[in-house]
């Protein structure tokens, strides 16, 4: 069996490498444009078009949060792509119903998918329930 020749890369090739070694979780939270808090919350998803949002209504449970988007489970599938209303649970959280672009969606078990929402416009964090601090939020 004959050995292949040694080669350094290319420029382009090599600059691909070095950006695959920077993709560690330390350096892709360093890059968010907001704060992630950990907070479990209630939601309900519906389809972003009205003439849809009687469709669907899917029950899911907040696992982070941040002005610009939300990571969550729900029981079954979300479509990567489309634009869903995001209503959460008032109790923890005063905002308004808040549209999203669905960015990615996980299997975690065959009855729980972890997906990842953009928001089209900052929520404000400190809307929260009177008995809940802003430390309980950041912290």
């Amino acid at each position: 069996m004959e050995k292949s020749p040694s080669r350094a890369g290319t420029p382009a090739e090599l600059e691909l490498l070095s950006e695959i070694e920077a993709q560690n979780p330390r350096n892709v939270a360093l890059q968010r444009i907001h704060e992630r808090v950990s907070l479990r919350t209630r939601l309900i998803l519906r389809p972003g078009n009205a003439s849809q949002v009687r469709e669907l209504k899917i029950q899911g449970m907040t696992g982070d949060l941040s002005e610009g988007g939300c990571r969550a489970l729900f029981p079954v599938p979300v479509l990567v792509g489309d634009i869903y209303r995001l209503e959460f649970d008032l109790e923890w959280l005063e905002t308004p119903m808040t549209f999203a672009r669905c960015l990615r969606c996980k299997l975690i078990r065959e009855d729980v998918f972890e997906t990842g929402f953009k928001f089209f416009n900052p929520i404000d964090l400190t809307s929260r329930n009177p008995g809940v601090s802003k430390n309980d939020l950041l912290g």
